[in-house]
């Protein structure tokens, strides 16, 4: 066999073999058995797989997190970007971020075509940003420079993204028509569903889904939604505040987009407490709704999970990790006052 780049020590002490029956299988002399010629052929695979592992872990890829969304959020996305990067290997991961909120579609395709020019360094994109033409074609403009992109929560489907990791949307939207339709069983009235902003793949597919499903098995529920508050407690507030004048009937709540102390305090102020209300994400605003039962549930997805799906997909991308980049979808997951994970107990 050709003489790998190993001692004959280590491929011997990896075999469990003699080094003089080692260097009779790399030199081809007789004496060696096939049980012996497979066993150092084995060891110098491991010994391969080693160094790679070492040389890799040497490696450092920078990784540009690009985030239009509200500050809550975003705070929730540098803390768990920030817990993912600590577990990823075999490569050394460092993040930087671009955050916006609500920002024009132009703007952030900028952002994005300025990643990996004017001599700064970029491996890749976690993205989360509004479906929109600008935003698709800079992402296609970042593949042309030989940047993939993950996209993060919300999917550009039509774009060159590499992968989607977050939550599955549809079946968030059909588990909160599912929990809604139980909760007012036998109760009059309408549904407010409130999304943060239209523009967003995600929060689209959750309408969607929610619609169809209640529909199916509430078929004389209506919904009425408002949205485009990018998930803002003043903003939301005023808009629920402009619907209840109208519709008195609201009877429970679908908050998709955030902004839910400002949706409850509307609500008191139209003296409609206690109502069925659905919300996601247990961030630091709807941790102590949830607690203090104006919330009833919470769909929920770790987005620690998420971005460590995220940077894998890019690890994979650039070959540091076997197999295609792969869009990896998460459950959601609905917590109570009475099983709020662990870690978010304190």
């Amino acid at each position: 066999m050709p003489r790998p780049p190993h001692r004959v020590r280590d491929i011997a002490e990896q075999s469990g073999l003699s080094q003089a029956t080692v260097d009779r299988v790399l030199h081809g002399r007789p004496g060696a058995s096939a049980r012996a010629v497979r066993a150092v052929e084995a060891a110098v695979l491991e010994l391969d797989r080693q160094a790679t592992q070492l040389r890799l872990a040497r490696r450092t890829l920078l990784v540009d997190v690009v985030l239009d969304a509200p500050r809550r959020f975003r705070d929730a996305v540098h803390g768990a970007t920030t817990d993912a990067l600590a577990t990823i290997r075999p490569a050394t991961l460092r993040a930087r971020f671009h955050d916006t909120d609500g920002a024009e579609p132009d703007r952030i395709a900028a952002t994005l075509d300025g990643l990996g020019t004017g001599g700064r360094v970029c491996h890749g994109v976690v993205l989360k940003a509004p479906e929109h033409p600008a935003v698709v074609a800079a992402v296609g403009r970042a593949a042309d420079r030989g940047i993939p992109t993950v996209t993060l929560v919300t999917d550009l489907p039509g774009s060159r993204r590499v992968a989607y990791a977050g939550l599955d949307n549809a079946a968030a939207g059909a588990s909160a028509a599912y929990l809604l339709a139980a909760l007012l069983r036998g109760r009059p009235g309408a549904v407010l569903a409130s999304v943060s902003h239209h523009a967003f793949l995600g929060e689209q597919e959750r309408v969607a889904a929610f619609r169809e499903r209640l529909a199916a098995s509430d078929p004389d529920r209506e919904v009425v939604t408002l949205g485009d508050e990018h998930g803002d407690d003043a903003a939301t507030r005023a808009a629920v505040e402009t619907v209840l004048r109208t519709r008195t009937d609201i009877a429970g709540v679908y908050s998709m987009g955030g902004g839910n102390a400002g949706t409850a305090a509307a609500l008191a102020g139209a003296g409609l407490t206690g109502l069925p209300f659905v919300g996601h994400d247990l961030d630091a605003d709807n941790l102590p709704l949830l607690r203090s039962g104006v919330l009833t549930a919470v769909l929920h997805h770790d987005l620690r999970a998420d971005l460590r799906t995220a940077l894998l997909q890019l690890l994979r991308a650039h070959r540091v990790l076997p197999g295609a980049p792969t869009s990896l979808p998460s459950a959601p997951q609905v917590v109570t006052p009475y099983n709020v994970p662990p870690r978010l107990r304190t």
